[in-house]
């Protein structure tokens, strides 16, 4: 690669003055260099120093038993030969080819062989059912899909409606050789094959994304080789990541962005040994941070009150961790403390981050944590609070919405300029989150624009539910909602009014046994009430903060009882 040119961001120099600058962490200069590097660097680094130290330990999720080990040396090597793979089956520059697997060493692999390949990732929920993967594998137009023997017989349907090559890690749902291709068999391709291919990390994309934005329905937001790499550094180097002297429990699904960070990237770029589990079970994460020291476990506020919940997680020894990053949903101040206690010294450290950010954006500092807050903006990062309707700068302690400036800033939605026009304004993120800062630089979430819900980390779009419900029979109109939930932070509610003749025949349970089989588990709704009308504006559009409202008071039905 010769000579790694350094990238330095004038945004924020150490004379550049914010008030959270007075509780900057010690160890942390105010901007950092970025190396102008594509993705796969991340892990290439570490080959002459850590080569020989263990890269992935892959766990079963239950009884802990060693699955699979990769060293370093043997995991570049291995995404080498999977980069040769794709290229033999022509994947170019620039081609989008969608992994629908879990937490997995092949997910690893996939992530940075597709990246040597010249290709951009395009991550899907492994939960998704046949129509959710359809619609986002279509909407990237991708032109080759990775999935897991588990997952082979939806990704097959998919992948013979679209056209497109399915690639295998197992094998799954009776399909041979001759209906997919075998990841094995392009693991096998001599990495000396591979073709060099030219990456501008500030423009080329590495990942679309797919999130509901500030607005609307899930977009793709397109994520560059720079984006990743630069909120890379930036994460390991808050954290005080010491390289080849971590291990980092990796249970986050790394599908999404948060997971794709905190339990893959940053701890591959600090030469840590990553212990992969494919799903989270809070006993066995418990005797895993026990067994081999982990030193850092990054999560969801839910993950963190599972296992306070767990007596027997409980008795584990957390000791060795260090801060650990926590966000996707408020960490409520009692668990902090409580996990904080458990462990025995502060460790829990609340962040935000959007996927529009690659994500991360706010952390708190370490040494400096304020119970509530999303902490200050990272090196290199800036943030403000504007007003809701003029747009006009607000001082601290004023309510707005947060904007945000900075290298991880996402190039823009996927097809969809007018969105991305709505978003980035003079380089500013419009994240859509009301919000304050503090005198002192510390920012506080207060409440979103836009209906996404937010359901133990995991984002439900109402709409998407609400079209699904539209398609049962005896559904004549219907609303979602999220309602505040005390373990997950927020549940699905859907607000169904039934058409005529179906009023007192439909059920609760029969709605959700019908989006049960059509979405995601976390999208489906927990809780469904039957109304004789829904409240609307004068334009017809269904109040949704009214429903809320509704939910929140225990409020029924206010315009009678046909039932």
């Amino acid at each position: 690669m010769g000579e790694i040119e350094q990238i330095s961001v004038p945004l924020i120099q150490k004379s550049f003055s914010r008030p959270w600058h007075r509780a900057w962490p010690s160890h942390l200069p105010f901007s950092l260099d970025y190396p102008n590097v594509p993705v796969w660097w991340v892990i290439d680094k570490n080959l002459d120093r850590f080569g020989d130290r263990v890269a992935v330990r892959f766990l079963d999720h239950e009884s802990l038993c060693e699955r699979q080990t990769v060293i370093y040396s043997c995991l570049i090597s291995q995404t080498r030969s999977l980069a040769a793979g794709l290229q033999r089956l022509r994947i170019q520059k620039g081609d989008r080819v969608a992994i629908y697997l879990p937490n997995s060493p092949e997910l690893i692999v996939s992530f940075y062989g597709i990246w040597r390949a010249g290709a951009v990732v395009v991550p899907c929920n492994p939960m998704f059912k046949e129509q959710e993967l359809e619609t986002q594998v279509r909407d990237a137009d991708a032109c080759l899909m990775i999935a897991s023997g588990e997952g082979a017989a939806t990704a097959a349907a998919v992948a013979k409606k679209i056209g497109i090559p399915l690639v295998l890690t197992s094998p799954g749902a009776g399909l041979h050789a001759k209906d997919v291709i075998f990841f094995e068999g392009l693991l096998a391709e001599d990495p000396r094959h591979l073709s060099d291919v030219f990456i501008n990390p500030s423009e080329d994309l590495a990942l679309l994304l797919y999130t509901g934005g500030t607005t609307g329905a899930p977009k793709g937001a397109m994520l560059t080789h720079r984006n990743i790499v630069a909120n890379t550094i930036q994460f390991a180097e808050w954290y005080a990541f010491e390289p080849g002297q971590e291990t980092c429990i990796s249970v986050l699904p790394m599908f999404h962005s948060g997971g794709m960070s905190g339990a893959m990237n940053i701890p591959l770029y600090s030469g840590a040994t990553l212990l992969v589990m494919s799903r989270f079970n809070p006993l066995s994460v418990a005797k895993a941070v026990e067994r081999f020291q982990a030193t850092r476990l990054f999560g969801v506020p839910t993950m963190f009150i599972a296992l306070l919940n767990n007596e027997e997680a409980r008795q584990s020894d957390f000791s060795f961790l260090r801060a650990c990053r926590t966000n996707a949903a408020p960490l409520p101040a009692s668990v902090k403390a409580a996990f904080d206690e458990m462990v025995g010294h502060e460790v829990l450290i609340e962040g935000y981050g959007l996927t529009e950010t690659s994500p991360l954006t706010h952390a708190n500092p370490i040494q400096k944590a304020k119970a509530g807050s999303i902490g200050i903006p990272l090196p290199d990062t800036d943030a403000k609070i504007v007003d809701l309707s003029t747009r006009e700068d607000l001082p601290p302690g004023r309510t707005g919405e947060i904007v945000i400036r900075g290298p991880q800033v996402m190039k823009g939605y996927w097809k969809k300029p007018e969105e991305t026009s709505e978003a980035i304004k003079e380089n500013w993120l419009h994240t859509g989150d009301v919000a304050y800062m503090d005198d002192e630089g510390y920012f506080f979430i207060v409440d979103r624009l836009k209906d996404v819900i937010n359901t133990a980390g995991y984002k439900v779009w109402p709409r998407e539910v609400e079209e699904v419900i539209y398609n049962h029979p005896s559904v004549k109109m219907v609303a979602v909602v999220g309602v505040e939930d005390s373990y997950r932070g927020e549940v699905v509610k859907a607000f169904v009014v039934p058409k005529e003749n179906y009023y007192g025949r439909v059920t609760e349970e029969e709605i959700i046994k019908f989006c049960k089989e059509r979405l995601a588990a976390y999208k489906v709704p927990r809780v469904v009430e039957f109304r004789d009308e829904l409240p609307v504006s004068g334009a017809g559009k269904v109040l949704r903060r009214v429903l809320r409202e509704h939910a929140r008071t225990g409020q029924k039905n206010l315009l009678g009882d046909k039932s």
